[in-house]
């Protein structure tokens, strides 16, 4: 009998329940017993949510990120917030976002607010993780309560658990040194506390334990190769069994290393990496499990069940029980439930498969295996006219669309002129002071945003009503902006929704859910837009928003795009034909708003493409073929325009050492990127790479409530200045400040500019 399992349920609520627990608990709304409640109930929800499945994972459950927990679970934490009293929460979110709730803070003077962790994207996806810290002397210890509670919930809920973590390689691979250590070297301290924790779920009864080591589809050099054989046979003698789990890509080179690894089972991401599978079937010993991830956990398509079982049938024939089917990697990162979503084209959400309705296809398959195709006849015939009727579909195929991407060529992403001679234009049309002070582009969505919006899909606001109150917040936000002292302002965006779905909404090709949210990180969630045909714009989209705020001030005033890449990847994309066409599609439509934009006026367009690098594969050998298309993509976008027009761009938690030549190949004139959290580590990119155009490195960090200090920007930019040249030098925050409020917006905005007034006085 095959068996069925899971490996990682969404955690944020079908309602996003989560969410809205966290931030009332971090505003001292809610307690943080009743916090510790809903987990609880979100808990006992999802596992009966899987009933049906032979297992279940426990411990997928984070309260911001499943790798801080791993953090707190080996005892590293951070030095600056150890110590602090309090309860362990507490510190927790300290580490996530720089401080816990508002009410947990009365002890300002020993427990206020310190640094946030870093963050960064886990793997290829859009999902931010907390990046553990670690020095030469970094020590672990094991405290396992939050993984026995979670057990004990499980049995009470009548859940055959399996218990997942991060595996130890992926753990140090995923840190950071802070100083110049070789992580590695700490392997030997943090595998005793990995051989305690598995005794620890032995004591408790458990079989099976997943062990998630992603890092074996990445490049490994040889001796994080050798380190998971060192690692797996150190606890070589537990006594529980363990799945390796390996999910997002290949394992090309790793895979027979991981066949021959001493666990009783691996599994693999078959959606990526299905050719792999038969390998592994013939490599693996004969004790040994083989799970495989039919179902896509990362797209929202339905799976193509009969297709799936024509290669399955035979490997379950050859592998009989050690074979295990399962989604491809954890499903937190799709929606919850597809049921909800009743306002769907229902031709489109004919195509459409959640988290909860994969889980569903998983069964089917494990039925037409077990017990024969005719057991579960219906839900094949279901699925294959699904299938069929989205391959049919004309709504799918646009030939004008598809006859102007074939017309591509070089010349739509050159500009007209080089960097310097346009620098030299741009300075005397916009007349700008040394370090040059701006915002990323949103400003905070207040409660009168979020109403009138509300009103409006409602239908108790009419058009005119809705458009006079954006208006009305577009202006506050262009006189708070003149308040300040800003040099280039932004209307601040209160008209969009979401910097992606926003444009997916007035572009053709595109669908919307209304509850498909997936998290981000902590307590943000998207809402991803579902890209299913050839993408077109029909008329402008954002023309007359940023129009009407440059008709209110003389300063500079940013045209707010999002870049075709960031769209791409930020969206559930069309699996039926190469991600570069659907970008190109993108890019074209978006050049369109660029040219517009610019006949209006515009004379500063940001054209933000905040997910580029996370596009990239996750093996090194693949990078040229994406970045050539996704930058191609952005300059087909950005470089219809005359010199005289400034084009900015903006990218978000990145590592740029290894791909600066390609965001140089952008040839945006200004790009503003995530500093802050790293401490300006990032600009060490520029060490050995001059980078030829102005950028904006990030002071505030708009992820934590803290407010930064006028002196710790200026040290920061002082940092900067030790890269790039005083005079390409901009001043601004990480992101956009949607998520913060304007009380702590404009302390935080005050001290950047009194900053940039600083280093002029002192460059003078």
């Amino acid at each position: 009998m095959v068996t069925t399992h899971n490996l990682g349920f969404p955690r944020i609520g079908a309602k996003r329940e989560l969410k809205f627990a966290l931030e009332n608990y971090w505003k001292a709304q809610s307690s943080r017993d009743a916090l510790q409640a809903l987990g609880a109930q979100l808990r006992r929800r999802h596992w009966e949510s899987q009933r049906g499945l032979d297992l279940a994972p426990v411990g997928d459950f984070a309260f911001y990120d499943q790798v801080l927990d791993m953090s707190f679970t080996l005892g590293n934490l951070p030095e600056r917030v150890q110590g602090f009293h309090g309860d362990v929460l507490d510190n927790y979110f300290r580490v996530a976002r720089g401080r816990s709730s508002q009410g947990g803070e009365d002890h300002a003077a020993c427990c206020g607010g310190v640094a946030a962790g870093e963050m960064t994207k886990w793997f290829d996806t859009n999902y931010h993780y907390i990046v553990p810290e670690f020095t030469a002397s970094t020590g672990f210890s094991l405290d396992p309560s939050r993984l026995v509670a979670q057990l004990a919930e499980a049995r009470a809920a009548g859940v055959t658990a399996k218990p997942m973590i991060i595996g130890p390689v992926t753990y140090l691979w995923l840190g950071k040194a802070k100083d110049d250590s070789d992580r590695l070297a700490l392997l030997p301290k943090l595998l005793p506390v990995y051989g305690a924790l598995l005794d620890t779920f032995a004591s408790q009864g458990v079989e099976w334990v997943q062990i998630d080591e992603p890092a074996l589809v990445t490049e490994l050099p040889p001796a994080w190769q050798q380190a998971f054989v060192t690692a797996y046979e150190a606890l070589e003698t537990r006594r529980v069994k363990l799945l390796l789990a390996t999910y997002f890509g290949q394992l090309q080179n790793n895979l027979s290393l991981a066949c021959k690894l001493p666990v009783d089972g691996l599994h693999i991401d078959a959606i990526n990496a299905r050719d792999e599978v038969a390998q592994a079937a013939r490599e693996l010993p004969a004790d040994r499990v083989l799970s495989v991830g039919v179902i896509n956990g990362r797209n929202i398509w339905k799976t193509d069940l009969t297709a799936a079982l024509e290669w399955l049938e035979p490997l379950a024939r050859t592998l009989g029980s050690r074979l295990w089917i399962a989604p491809s990697c954890s499903l937190l990162h799709v929606p919850v439930d597809l049921e909800s979503e009743q306002k769907l084209d229902p031709e489109i959400r004919s195509w459409l498969a959640f988290a909860l309705q994969k889980l569903d296809e998983l069964k089917v398959l494990a039925g037409a295996l077990n017990q024969g195709r005719a057991s579960v006849a219906d839900a094949l015939a279901a699925s294959a006219a699904a299938i069929q009727s989205r391959r049919a579909s004309p709504r799918v195929n646009n030939p004008a669309v598809k006859a102007a991407v074939e017309k591509i060529d070089a010349s739509l992403g050159k500009r007209a002129s080089i960097y310097g001679q346009r620098a030299s234009k741009q300075s005397s049309i916009l007349n700008l002071p040394a370090y040059p002070t701006t915002t990323i582009g949103s400003f905070p969505q207040t409660a009168d945003i979020r109403h009138a919006r509300s009103e409006y899909k409602a239908g108790k606001l009419d058009d005119a009503g809705y458009r006079a109150a954006m208006r009305r917040e577009i202006e506050r936000s262009v006189r708070e902006q003149e308040a300040l002292g800003l040099d280039v302002l932004v209307h601040g965006e209160a008209e969009r929704n979401d910097m992606v779905e926003y444009f997916g909404e007035q572009l053709d090709g595109y669908t919307f859910s209304q509850f498909g949210w997936v998290q981000s990180y902590g307590s943000r969630c998207v809402k991803p837009p579902i890209l299913f045909g050839d993408i077109s714009r029909p008329k402008a989209m954002t023309v007359e928003w940023i129009t009407y705020a440059q008709s209110l001030t003389n300063k500079p005033m940013k045209g707010m795009l999002t870049g075709p890449v960031t769209i791409l990847n930020w969206s559930f994309v069309r699996d039926d034909q190469p991600r570069s066409v659907s970008c190109y599609q993108l890019a074209l439509a978006i050049r369109d708003e660029v040219l517009d934009l610019e006949k209006a006026g515009v004379r500063v367009i940001q054209i933000d493409e905040a997910a580029l690098r996370e596009g990239l594969p996750l093996r090194r050998a693949q990078w040229n073929e994406y970045l050539q298309w996704a930058v191609e993509s952005f300059r087909i976008t950005a470089n219809g325009v005359r010199d005289e027009t400034q084009i900015h761009t903006h990218m978000c938690y990145s590592e740029f050492n290894d791909i600066i030549a390609s965001i140089a190949d952008m040839d945006a004139d200004v790009i503003t990127i995530e500093t802050s959290r790293s401490d300006m580590e990032l600009l060490d990119a520029f060490d050995n790479f001059k980078y030829p155009n102005e950028i904006g490195p990030g002071v505030y960090d708009i992820h934590s409530p803290n407010i930064p200090t006028q002196d710790h920007i200026v040290q920061l930019m002082k940092k900067a200045g030790e890269r790039i040249p005083a005079e390409r030098l901009w001043v601004n925050p990480d992101c956009g400040l949607k998520t913060r409020q304007w009380e702590e917006v404009i302390p935080a905005l005050t001290n950047m500019v009194a900053a940039a007034k600083t280093l002029r006085n002192r460059a003078s």
